[in-house]
């Protein structure tokens, strides 16, 4: 089950919110407002991570999670590079079922991008 942790907030950034759990982290930023101005869905992320990220200014994309190598480079932040095409059925399933104690308006909210036509590009 994704569960809130806490958010590192960026000034000059949108406000953001971090939820996690084993296979996914769901990072959602807002406008001022307090609106969806996007999130990022991370999947896979014990095996072949991947990354969903849909922002209000821009739409979708979709991304494989690429670590640096253990050693020296430990410490250097993973990058996102193209991937394999988005299995939006499979995560959107795998993502119900996650984020069923997740708050009802962001639930909504990724469920509904997530089964855009958009999304299954």
């Amino acid at each position: 089950m994704l569960r809130e942790a806490k958010a590192r907030q960026i000034p000059g950034e949108p406000r953001r919110r971090w939820f996690r759990d084993d296979d996914f982290d769901l990072y959602v930023w807002y406008r001022p407002d307090g609106g969806f101005a996007g999130f990022q869905l991370c999947y896979d992320k014990l095996d072949d991570e991947h990354a969903f990220t849909w922002l209000a200014n821009r739409g979708a994309t979709h991304h494989r999670v690429d670590e640096p190598q253990r050693g020296m480079l430990a410490k250097q932040t993973p990058i996102l590079v193209a991937g394999r095409s988005f299995p939006a059925a499979r995560v959107r399933e795998a993502f119900l079922t996650a984020s069923a104690e997740l708050d009802t308006g962001i639930r909504a909210f990724v469920l509904d991008v997530l089964g855009q036509k958009h999304a299954r590009a």
